[in-house]
């Protein structure tokens, strides 16, 4: 049975339910598919044996300074306040990442006060102008031995590529401190849905105007589906069919433990291992939650080449094969491209909501011009 709407979304994750949510409020019938068995994309969670509340895809830590993002989001959740803390186990030692002066201090002895911290990495800094690859950004910032003992082996893991081999914006997103803020994220909103994530799509997703059909591709539903505007949030290569070849991204898989009568694995939210073991990262979930159960799960998470696509991969030759794309996507004034995949961009995901928010003003005035194309091409920032 054909399935006639205004407007199909390709995603239910947070680029393609927040541009279907805003879409369907401006007085337009959105049916979403997603191949899933599940809304909520990568940030989908569940409970463990003990209630504990899991991310299936790994940590997702919402945070964010845009007042405007938070609150749509509000309208759909309530928040648990929670900082992200992450140490790195170097040497047998457990230090703050970012790097800040417990850091310096702990790693090499000493016991520098702030100005101290600042004047110790200005003496050890290799200064790079300009910063064009990660590797220039770290030694720019903290010198050769910071590198190597915390960015050089993660990055290896996490890319599979030099830190020399990626944009420096990778770096970039990496703060250094002098003093002894140990927090990951300093956005003005840290905090995670009180309810979880997948009661925040279940109520993002539920309006009049709004289906949703899970466990349904689009290669094999759009047949299915008659519309006016198409909004897509996967990868663009696969939309076209990967004709100028495929774009890198970054997998990730996951290995969960149940842990019985432990009440804490280990001191904070996540541990990155830099220099030592396969996985990149151990992240125990009742750090996020402050729940008491008698016991926890972690998970350890390994980076790999193939599989499901999570990070789009920062390079020169990469953003180029993009652009090859972004040049057929935009003689489509019918289909919009937003979020990670469909823009090839590493969002956040306050980033990815905001870029929907942006799409989704587009594709409602595409729609209520008829077929008129909209200036600014059909991308969602």
């Amino acid at each position: 049975m054909t399935l006639r709407v205004d407007v199909l979304v390709v995603g239910a994750g947070f680029s393609g339910a927040t541009a279907a949510r805003l879409i369907a409020e401006a007085g337009y019938r959105v049916h979403v598919i997603d191949r899933r068995p599940h809304v909520g994309g990568n940030a989908w969670d569940t409970v463990d044996r003990w209630g504990v509340r899991i991310h299936a895809y790994g940590p997702h830590l919402f945070h964010a300074e845009s007042g405007r993002i938070v609150a749509f989001l509000s309208r759909f959740t309530g928040w648990t306040p929670y900082e992200h803390r992450v140490l790195a186990s170097v040497d047998g030692m457990l230090v703050p990442v970012p790097v800040n002066r417990t850091t310096i201090n702990r790693l090499y002895g000493l016991d520098l006060d702030e100005a101290g911290a600042a004047a110790y990495l200005e003496r050890v800094r290799e200064r790079r102008d300009p910063e064009l690859t990660s590797e220039d950004a770290v030694l720019n910032r903290v010198g050769r031995d910071l590198c190597e003992r915390i960015f050089r082996g993660y990055t290896r893991k996490q890319w599979g590529l030099d830190l020399s081999e990626l944009d420096a914006s990778v770096a970039r997103r990496i703060p250094v401190r002098t003093s002894d803020d140990d927090r990951y994220f300093t956005d003005r909103h840290q905090a995670l849905p009180s309810e979880g994530y997948a009661r925040l799509f279940e109520r993002m997703l539920d309006h009049p105007n709004l289906s949703v059909a899970t466990g349904c591709g689009y290669e094999e539903c759009r047949g299915e589906i008659v519309h006016r505007h198409l909004v897509y949030t996967g990868a663009i290569d696969r939309y076209f069919g990967a004709c100028h070849g495929t774009l890198p991204y970054r997998s990730l898989s996951f290995e969960l433990e149940h842990l019985e009568d432990v009440e804490r694995f280990q001191p904070v939210g996540t541990v990155n291992y830099p220099n030592e073991r396969a996985y990149t990262r151990i992240s125990e979930f009742k750090h996020f939650t402050r729940q008491r159960h008698p016991g926890t799960t972690i998970v350890r998470e390994y980076a790999q080449a193939n599989g499901e696509p999570y990070y789009p991969i920062p390079r020169p030759a990469n953003d180029a094969l993009y652009r090859r794309y972004r040049d057929l996507a935009d003689g489509l004034p019918d289909v919009t491209f937003v979020g990670r995949l469909a823009q090839y961009r590493y969002y956040n995901m306050d980033q990815a909501v905001g870029a929907a928010m942006t799409a989704a003003a587009r594709v409602v005035e595409t729609l209520s011009a008829g077929r008129r194309r909209v200036p600014g091409g059909p991308f969602g920032a």
